[in-house]
């Protein structure tokens, strides 16, 4: 029973699971902002822009999982946050380390669609499917900023470029 006498309907693996995932989500949150703060130190305001939104996504993602936790009985357990990283040695480094991190997520979320699915927890799947297509999404934008990256390579003007480009993302409202 949790608070209120209202019974849990999750299952106590999967509510672990999930809180576990609430950290690696508000670990990506931080992770995105010491790049934002790297990138502006840099003069890069744009390529700081991006990760400021998407630290701002990250940190959405882990209150659907928050949120999902509460709704379906199971008790939020917050975790400490390690500290990310805080240098890199250039944009497309910080690119490629996004890239790296966004991959990591994409198997966790896979790891976690097949743990739900061992317990038959359908409502848990169903949740999950939307952060499956959403990692291919975010799989796909990094790496297209890699590619650009790489093919403008060390040379300024192209970084310039690729940073206005990036000034123009704006904060993204997912849904609840």
């Amino acid at each position: 029973m949790r608070a209120g006498g209202f019974p849990t309907v999750i299952d106590d693996r999967i509510a672990q699971e999930f809180n576990d995932h609430i950290r690696v989500e508000m670990a990506s949150s931080h992770l995105y902002l010491s790049m934002a703060a790297w990138c502006e130190s840099h003069g890069l305001p744009g390529f700081s822009n991006w990760m400021r939104r998407q630290a701002e996504e990250e940190h959405q993602h882990a209150l659907k999982f928050f949120n999902f936790l509460l709704t379906r009985g199971g008790r939020v357990r917050l975790a400490d946050i390690p500290a990310p990283d805080q240098d890199w040695d250039s944009p497309l480094a910080v690119f490629e380390a996004a890239q790296i991190h966004e991959a990591e997520v994409s198997q966790r979320i896979n790891t976690l669609v097949d743990t739900v699915m061992s317990v038959r927890d359908h409502a848990a799947n169903a949740f999950l499917q939307w952060f499956v297509n959403e990692q291919v999404e975010e799989e796909a934008s990094v790496g297209d900023v890699v590619n650009r990256l790489r093919l403008v390579g060390s040379e300024g003007r192209g970084i310039l470029l690729v940073d206005q480009e990036l000034q123009q993302r704006e904060a993204t409202r997912l849904p609840a």
